[in-house]
């Protein structure tokens, strides 16, 4: 198993695992993302999202996406794991681990202080094997998000004020 970075040629097949994972998650038709979307965040003029494939006999296995993040406290970035998947056919063949201990060397190679993610709670494989590498749940803490209806009003409320305190 060969752990590398995601190359232009790879966006396709990491959409359809990204569509893979959709649907082992529940939601399957929650991507919005394209094949072109994709590439020109990976791998455009400022990409802000960095991916690493697992690749077996020629073919990509699966992939981790992940971004910067900060902590204000440590005044240091980590590693915010957006995604990780692997083929249903080749887990447990040590791909996953790979594609986290890439991501871990990364981190520490950079001095950061952090890789973390979230995971859905009925995911019981997934947290058995979070928890076989030594990560730690960060039960204190619950995870917000504002989107969609709520996102547009809220956002939508805040241009419309900032605008206003425009001068003329």
């Amino acid at each position: 198993m060969e752990i590398r970075p995601a190359r232009p040629e790879d966006v396709p097949v990491i959409l359809e695992l990204i569509h893979d994972l959709a649907i082992y998650e529940k939601e399957p038709h929650a991507v919005k993302n394209t094949v072109e979307a994709l590439e020109k965040n990976l791998f455009g003029e400022h990409p802000a999202i960095f991916a690493h494939v697992a690749v077996e006999q020629g073919t990509v296995q699966g992939f981790a996406l992940w971004f910067l993040n900060y902590s204000t406290w440590e005044s240091v970035h980590g590693i915010y794991l957006e995604d990780l998947y692997v083929r249903p056919e080749t887990r447990g063949k040590g791909a996953g681990k790979a594609l986290l201990r890439t991501l871990a060397a990364i981190a520490v190679e950079r001095g950061y202080a952090r890789v973390e993610w979230c995971v859905l709670n009925w995911n019981e494989p997934s947290i058995r094997f979070y928890d076989s590498l030594g990560a730690v749940p960060q039960d204190e803490w619950t995870t917000y998000r504002l989107t969609g209806e709520a996102l547009e009003s809220f956002g939508g409320t805040a241009a419309a004020a900032s605008e206003s305190e425009q001068p003329a």
